[in-house]
C-alpha cells in the first residue's frame, strides 16, 4: 500500500483522548491531528518521536485536517493508523502474497456474515478450486516487548467475540483465520498478550484448538508506504 501524497514530518507532543495527538511540525506550528487507534498504544505513544502524518489539505470538510500515520521507536517505523492494516492484507491477498491464503478467486472486505448478520468479515475469500471459503480477521499489533509482539494492548470483549464467530464458521465446514498484521519490524514473533487480556489468550488458544488458523506477518512500514515482509512465528 503506498500513501497517496507525501507525509507531513512532526514530532509527537501527546496523545490524548484516544483520537487525538498533538504533534510540532518541522516548521514550528503545532497542530492536532486524528489518532484512528482505538488501543493503549503501549510502546507506540511515546512523546518526542519523530512521526508522520497524512495531510488531507485546508480545504477539507474534516474536522481535523492531519491523520496521524506512524511513530518512529528506535530504528523503526510503527504504524499508528488502524485502518491501513486492512488494506493492505487485501492487496496482498488479492496478489496471492500470502501463501497459506492463496488461490482464491474473489478477496471481498467487509461480509456481513454470522447466524444474526450482525457481524462483519475483515475479508470473505471464495473461489477457491479445492478449498472451502476462507474468513479472513485482521489485528493490528503494535506493542512490543523484548523480541515479541503481544496482541491485545488492552481488555477487548470485541477481539474474544471474533475468535468466537471464526471457530462457528470452521464448524461449519469453512476455512477461517486469525491474521495479525504486526505494525513494526523489530520483533521476531508473536503471541497474546495474557497479562493485560487473559481471557483472549485463552479464547484465542481453545479457537485455534477448534481449527482457526493463526497467521502472523510483519510489515515494513516507511514514509512512502506499507507492505508486508515476512510471516513471523506465532507462539501460544
Amino acid at each position: 500500500m503506498q500513501f497517496p501524497l507525501p507525509l507531513v514530518h512532526g514530532t509527537l507532543i501527546k496523545r490524548y483522548k484516544r483520537f487525538l495527538a498533538d504533534v510540532a511540525l518541522a516548521g514550528g506550528s503545532v497542530v492536532t491531528a486524528h489518532c484512528p487507534n482505538s488501543g493503549s498504544m503501549k510502546a507506540c505513544a511515546e512523546p518526542g518521536r519523530p512521526v508522520f502524518l497524512s495531510d488531507h489539505g485546508p480545504d477539507t470538510a474534516r474536522k481535523l485536517r492531519y491523520t496521524w500515520e506512524a511513530i518512529r521507536m528506535g530504528r523503526t517505523w510503527v504504524g499508528v493508523n488502524t485502518m491501513n492494516p486492512n488494506r493492505v492484507v487485501h492487496e496482498a491477498l488479492v496478489a496471492d502474497g500470502i501463501p497459506e491464503l492463496a488461490g482464491y478467486a474473489q478477496a471481498r472486505r467487509e461480509v456481513v456474515y454470522g447466524s444474526h448478520g450482525r457481524s462483519r468479515i475483515d475479508v470473505l475469500l471464495t473461489g477457491h478450486a479445492s478449498r472451502p471459503d476462507c474468513y479472513v480477521e485482521v489485528k493490528n499489533t503494535t506493542m512490543r516487548e523484548g523480541e515479541a509482539c503481544l496482541f491485545p494492548d488492552a481488555v477487548t470483549e470485541r477481539g474474544r467475540k471474533h475468535l468466537e464467530d471464526l471457530a462457528r464458521e470452521v464448524k461449519r465446514g469453512r476455512r477461517a483465520a486469525i491474521f495479525f498484521f504486526v505494525g513494526r519490524g523489530d520483533v521476531e514473533w508473536m503471541g497474546p498478550a495474557d497479562g493485560i487480556d487473559p481471557a483472549y489468550g485463552k479464547a484465542l488458544r481453545k479457537a485455534v484448538a477448534q481449527g482457526v488458523e493463526a497467521l502472523a506477518y510483519r510489515a515494513r512500514v516507511t514514509p512512502a508506504g506499507i507492505v508486508l515482509e515476512r510471516r513471523v512465528d506465532m507462539r501460544l
